[in-house]
């Protein structure tokens, strides 16, 4: 078996190695010398806005958007390799910004719209809104199948969202949050969609934030 055509090695374009490089030295000026503060928000079990300001600054929460919204463009190597980095020296900052690039963000880059992508993506990039996936539930954890939250189409074409996520991680301070929700309930698996919800909009809020017993800085609500 030819195992490196079966399972091929990724090699980054030269290009995005040098970009990488240029980033994996922000990492290292950014938070090379924070291990005390590190300490103490995960005993405070809370990351400051003024730091998540600095992450901002810095670009991390850019990665995965496409150059042409204003974000990096890294491909899944050099996304990987800049979150090891990260994590190095503090998990809860890794988990703060691969849950916005991945998860909080991957529904809109896969299937959005392009008029979605226009408005959403820009400030995505600059981390002028934090995105988050809003899956879990009570009573589903992240068994798809068991959700009992629903999108039901009104007449105008809108929809009516109804239920509860918990488990949120970035949850707290997301500003936009992708919603699993059953819009066809009558057809299972196949009947379930994304919803793009926006912070602010009539009827949605933030419970409280989980205590955890790892990763206490990064923020995780209901």
């Amino acid at each position: 078996i030819e195992e490196q055509v079966l399972i091929p090695y990724p090699v980054m374009a030269p290009e995005q190695k040098e970009t990488l490089h240029g980033v994996i030295d922000s990492v290292k000026q950014l938070l090379g010398s924070r291990d005390a503060d590190f300490r103490k928000w995960d005993r405070a079990g809370e990351m400051p806005p003024e730091f998540v300001e600095e992450l901002r600054q810095f670009g991390l929460f850019g990665l995965v958007v496409p150059e042409a919204f204003g974000g990096l463009g890294f491909k899944s190597a050099a996304y990987a390799r800049t979150l090891q980095e990260v994590a190095k020296y503090d998990a809860s900052v890794a988990v703060t910004i691969g849950a916005h690039s991945s998860i909080g963000m991957r529904g809109l880059l896969l299937f959005g719209t392009d008029e979605q992508k226009q408005r959403f993506l820009p400030k995505l990039a600059t981390g002028e809104i934090i995105g988050a996936i809003a899956m879990s539930e009570p009573a589903a954890g992240s068994d798809l199948q068991g959700i009992k939250s629903t999108a039901i189409q009104q007449a105008d074409g809108s929809y009516l969202l109804n239920g509860s996520k918990t488990f949120i991680t970035n949850g707290w301070h997301a500003d936009l949050v992708i919603v699993v929700a059953k819009t066809n309930p009558a057809a299972g698996g196949k009947g379930t969609s994304l919803l793009l919800v926006e912070r602010g909009m009539p009827g949605f809020s933030v419970g409280k934030r989980l205590k955890k017993l790892g990763l206490r800085a990064q923020d995780t609500s209901e």
